[in-house]
């Protein structure tokens, strides 16, 4: 029997070991990763093919949706499936045109859970079945996603360095790259998002955090 390898990529040690438990319960002939960074797991997958990615929608250093448009443009071959305490549907249809091939809620059940692994090992996509697509998108989110999706990994990364903050300079020492290089990037991402400024990027980048974070306010009652 074919033996499949999935490495989890959540920053809580404790999500991350409760589905380890859940997924070895179920399947034989498993082997099972863990990252907590997308960083972490950029480090795995040059030393180890995957055949799934289940990929937390929210760590620190991703910024939205980041983390989904990194891993399906440098490993565009192997499925990524969401895993996500946000039931917002805008967020998950999003995250299936951005490329995921499932999306799992953290509060489904532990059967649907390895249901769901199960479908995507097969090529299925899977999403919850009680979610309601028909509510309508916001338009001017979802054409930011979209631009977003066109970023190069590299592009990504320098766009979240800049919504942390750092200047050029400190962005080129992070990335190990020239400063030239850098506002070859920005003058990249500026274009693709249709933005004047490196702070309008960021206020782009953020409205979609904010998508992400003010529904998650109202499910749960307080920020995060």
């Amino acid at each position: 029997m074919t033996e499949h390898h999935i490495a989890i990529v959540d920053d809580h040690p404790l999500f991350r070991n409760a589905l380890r438990h859940t997924l070895s319960d179920a399947f034989v002939n498993l082997k099972l990763s863990e990252a907590g960074s997308l960083d972490e797991l950029v480090a795995l997958l040059t030393e180890h093919a995957v055949d799934l990615i289940l990929l937390d929608l929210n760590m620190p250093g991703v910024a939205g949706f980041s983390g989904l448009v990194t891993l399906r443009s440098l490993y565009p071959d192997t499925p990524v499936v969401v895993v996500s305490a946000n039931e917002a549907p805008s967020a998950i249809r999003r995250c299936l045109n951005l490329g995921a091939s499932g999306y799992i809620p953290k509060t489904v059940s532990v059967d649907k859970i390895r249901t769901a692994i199960a479908e995507v090992l097969g090529g299925e996509i899977w999403v919850p079945s009680d979610i309601d697509f028909t509510v309508e998108d916001d338009p001017e989110i979802a054409t930011l996603a979209n631009r977003i999706a066109t970023l190069t990994p590299q592009q990504m990364r320098v766009l979240t360095l800049l919504g942390e903050g750092l200047l050029n300079k400190q962005i080129a020492y992070n990335l190990g790259v020239s400063e030239a290089t850098v506002k070859a990037h920005v003058s990249a991402v500026l274009q693709k998002l249709g933005v004047e400024s490196r702070t309008q990027a960021v206020i782009a980048v953020q409205r979609i955090e904010d998508e992400i974070g003010e529904y998650r306010k109202n499910v749960s009652g307080e920020a995060v």
